[in-house]
């Protein structure tokens, strides 16, 4: 597959790279270069630092840990400061820390001591070895040889995850206190196949904790101004949001949290973890979107 080249003026962020520990921040905060509007976009899955002492412990090839990035989400909602919005993008990988998960969701089969039952909790994802740190990047590919220390995960959780949540609360928080209410997009990707899926994915799927986690009018109107884009939409399944649309959408409290999942295929080269030539046209398209959507009255979103 042809891979993306945009022009120097406009460059592509690096692909992935190594960092020495502690020298990179946790998290970026592009703060808004237009007029507020009641919106915060987040990305916590498209962090391509690694840092240099979990490559070196880790027993999978770079390429085979990048299975689980949602390579380049950031950059598809890079538009969202220009109209108005935050973007709070982790700048560590998912298989380093997951901040899509719960500072609690630890897998006990991962570490080196047995864990105090209490002190976790037990989800599918943590069954499935995708906690907070997760054991495995993809069913059956084990990360480390061994396990680790709790402590070892507690530090990470320390240095990675509270940073970024502590980020996107502030600013969720700042939002709430301009307008009264915050609409949150999570912003991911998915692999273009999933195993066991029993139908073919859409270019796009919709998450709101089948409608738990956000007023129905941000969904609906989310999924109307992705379709008048051409691109396919389905609500919630295989995707109805994880710990931030759990953690964060309180619809009651004003605080509305919807999960976008974009198709690889659409604008990936799966294998090299690159831009394809369909990065130039959704990043378009997800510009389209985003002007839109920011642009209508929170009125209109919580009434329809």
């Amino acid at each position: 597959m042809a891979s993306y080249s945009a022009p120097a003026s406009n460059p592509l962020p690096p692909a992935d790279g190594a960092a020495r520990d502690g020298v990179v921040p946790p998290v970026e905060v592009v703060a808004p270069s237009a007029p507020p509007v009641p919106f915060v976009f987040a990305s916590p899955h498209s962090g391509r630092i690694y840092p240099a002492a979990f490559l070196a412990r880790a027993r999978l090839a770079g390429a085979v840990l990048r299975r689980s990035e949602d390579s380049y989400v950031d950059w598809l909602f890079r538009s969202a400061p220009a109209c108005g919005a935050p973007l709070v993008h982790a700048r560590f990988p998912r298989v380093f820390v997951d901040a899509n998960r719960g500072p609690r969701e630890l897998d006990p089969l991962l570490f080196d001591e047995p864990l105090d039952p209490e002190a976790v909790d037990d989800t599918p994802s943590v069954r499935a070895g995708l906690g907070v740190v997760p054991r495995v990047v993809a069913p059956g590919v084990a990360v480390y040889e061994g396990p680790i220390s709790s402590a070892e995960a507690r530090d990470r959780i320390a240095r990675h995850h509270t940073p970024y949540h502590a980020a996107l609360r502030d600013a969720v928080e700042s939002v709430c206190s301009t307008f009264g209410l915050c609409f949150l997009v999570d912003c991911h990707s998915m692999p273009s196949v999933i195993a066991d899926a029993e139908a073919p994915l859409p270019d796009i799927v919709l998450g709101d904790r089948f409608g738990e986690s956000c007023a129905p009018g941000l969904t609906a109107e989310l999924e109307r101004l992705l379709r008048a884009e051409g691109l396919s939409v389905r609500r919630n399944i295989p995707f109805a949001g994880a710990y931030t649309t759990r953690h964060y959408g309180r619809p009651e409290d004003g605080v509305h949290a919807v999960q976008i999942e974009i198709n690889r295929s659409l604008y990936l080269d799966e294998e090299r973890h690159l831009p394809s030539l369909g990065m130039r046209s959704l990043t378009r398209r997800m510009e389209s979107v985003v002007a839109r959507l920011t642009t209508l009255s929170p009125e209109f979103l919580v009434t329809r």
